[in-house]
């Protein structure tokens, strides 16, 4: 009688063995457990005992549980589900793009705020200029009587215009600047006078006015200075002396400029136009014409020098 080897006296091949022949008592026990209670279809005859000669080969059932079995042909998809689950994709779809529309509409709030909150904290001060062009040049008055009494001339503005006067009087003088012009002198007219800013009726009273909007002294564009003839110290009362080559000196607070007198013209008061900005230095004189009188106006063209 061969002597029974323990466990670790066997081989790994004879251990291989000996599992797989457990292994095919437990399946055949389980097989007829399926045959016997109708659980199992067969569809291979068992395997013979001879399959010892190939205990390492992997062993397959040919048999498994009716309920396992997988389907065959799976059963015809539903018209309507598949309708449903289009409009389902569709609906998701607009959600996803509504998302998005409602992200980049937020991006532009977020930066409209910043801009605003921007120019909150760093607020610019706007230089006042006309928003429309003078309806009449200015220094326009009725003729003073015996007493000296005289008063803006109304009559001379046209009257479908005449609502316009009071909002371009109300136009703010710009602060005080040091190339501001400040002082005006006529040497061929011993004339020497302060620069104001405005040309309104009570500006004029105090010197010569600055239209407000026009050009700084030097710069490109038109300096329009204004000053009554017969009324307020009487500054421009004979700038109809003026010729050709004569100087006009223009003070600010830094320097002086020196314009030299190009033509003199005369025109009706609605001649808004000798106002309007230039591309090169010039100034422009403007006062009431003739002398006591004061339906027209004078108006003197400067260069500036050089």
């Amino acid at each position: 009688m061969a002597k029974r080897k323990t466990p670790e006296e066997l081989s790994v091949e004879e251990l291989r063995r000996l599992l797989v022949e457990k292994r095919r008592g437990a399946r055949k026990e389980r097989l007829e457990h399926y045959r016997r209670t109708g659980r199992v279809i067969s569809l291979a005859p068992d395997v013979s005992d001879d399959m010892n000669a190939h205990a390492s080969a992997p062993v397959v059932d040919t048999a498994a549980p009716a309920e396992a079995a997988p389907e065959v042909a799976s059963a015809p998809q539903n018209p309507r589900r598949k309708w449903m689950d289009r409009i389902l994709l569709a609906v998701e779809v607009l959600a996803v793009v509504g998302l998005i529309g409602v992200l980049l509409n937020g991006l532009g709030l977020l930066r409209t705020l910043n801009a605003e909150v921007v120019a909150a904290l760093n607020p610019v001060t706007p230089t006042p200029t006309p928003l429309v062009m003078a309806v009449v040049l200015p220094s326009g008055h009725t003729p003073p009587d015996a007493q000296g009494n005289t008063a803006p001339n109304e009559s001379e503005i046209p009257s479908h215009l005449r609502p316009m006067v009071q909002s371009l009087a109300n136009i703010p003088a710009p602060p005080s600047a040091p190339d501001q012009a400040v002082r005006l002198q006529i040497p061929a007219l011993n004339v020497d006078a302060p620069i104001v800013q405005g040309d309104g009726w009570e500006q004029l009273k105090k010197g010569v006015g600055q239209y407000i909007g026009s050009a700084k002294p030097g710069d490109d564009g038109n300096v329009v200075l204004s000053a009554h003839n017969d009324v307020y110290g009487e500054l421009f009362r004979y700038l109809d002396r003026l010729v050709p080559g004569d100087q006009v000196v223009i003070y600010t607070q830094q320097r002086q400029y020196i314009y030299i007198v190009d033509r003199t013209v005369i025109v009706e008061p609605t001649a808004v136009e000798v106002m309007a900005s230039t591309g090169n230095p010039t100034v422009t004189l403007i006062s009431c014409y003739p002398y006591l009188v004061d339906k027209q106006r004078i108006v003197v063209f400067a260069r500036l020098q050089n």
